[in-house]
């Protein structure tokens, strides 16, 4: 990997995003794959996902504990699947590795390998290149993009999600374990639409109330031909800016798109917002990405 030069810290801070191919090696990304392959193999299916519900109460006790699974997700490692990989007893309609969306949102903190690749020397002097002074991981996602259900993520801002106090403080990490092309749903961008602060914000309801989050604010539309698309190589990072608007498409191909990715906060005169869906907990603090 060569080192981040300041013409390309210049690009990301025009654009809101920044390509650095070949930033892990292939053996760094085989290991990732072998590693969650390894996971799932040991995976238990949620019993969320496995309730046969008749009544609308069992309803409600299922979407209750489909709600508790996700806000509580924030520091263990747990599973989220694309939509109809069950049948109505729970049980898969494809092959378990075929039917995970993500796993999350702790792979950074419990897992050795993904921890040694988020906190890697280079990720370090990376985040040292961006002038950032007292990083820490707020969460990590290895994302499948399953061939064919793959489904589509519209048009956001991370801080729409992970909002703080100034608003700036966010960034994504996007590790590219595939080649990911036009074919099986890269990302898009809107260059240069980091700028302009956020319309709105996921924010957690009450205790017990569902849905567990609502968005306040309005959702901003955006044309087509506003985004490009930023395919990428096996290995390669794209650096995502908290406030820049990116989204990917279904994948209707053959091909899957994994990926790990992770985000970082600029801890230093920050502010995490307490209205977040994602909390640190006493098991878990934010861990410093210098050690």
């Amino acid at each position: 990997m060569a080192f981040v030069t300041e013409e390309q810290i210049q690009q990301f801070c025009e654009d809101g995003f920044l390509v650095l191919e070949e930033f892990f090696t292939t053996e760094e990304c085989d290991a990732m794959r072998e590693q969650i392959d390894k996971i799932i193999a040991k995976m238990d299916v949620p019993p969320h996902c496995r309730t046969e519900f008749s009544t609308d109460e069992e309803e409600q006790l299922q979407a209750q504990g489909s709600a508790d699974y996700f806000l509580t997700s924030g520091d263990k490692i747990r599973f989220f699947f694309e939509k109809g990989v069950f049948d109505e007893k729970g049980d898969f309609l494809v092959p378990k590795e075929k039917s995970i969306n993500k796993i999350g949102h702790a792979l950074h903190a419990y897992d050795p390998i993904f921890k040694q690749i988020t906190h890697s020397s280079k990720v370090q002097e990376l985040g040292r290149k961006l002038g950032l002074e007292k990083p820490v991981v707020v969460q990590s996602m290895y994302i499948f993009k399953q061939p064919g259900i793959g489904g589509e993520v519209r048009p956001h801002q991370d801080a729409t999600f992970l909002y703080t106090e100034p608003l700036a403080k966010v960034l994504g990490l996007w590790i590219a374990l595939e080649n990911a092309t036009q074919e099986n749903s890269c990302l898009w961008f809107i260059p240069g639409s980091h700028t302009n602060g956020i319309t709105r914000r996921m924010v957690r309801a009450p205790p017990g109330t569902l849905p567990c989050t609502h968005f306040i604010g309005s959702e901003q539309t955006y044309q087509d031909s506003q985004f490009i698309p930023v395919p990428i190589r096996k290995g390669g990072l794209i650096l995502i800016h908290g406030e820049v608007v990116h989204k990917s498409e279904l994948n209707s191909s053959e091909w899957s798109r994994h990926v790990y990715t992770f985000h970082l906060m600029e801890a230093k005169d920050t502010t995490w917002s307490k209205e977040n869906w994602l909390q640190p907990t006493p098991e878990l603090p934010f861990p410093p990405l210098y050690n």
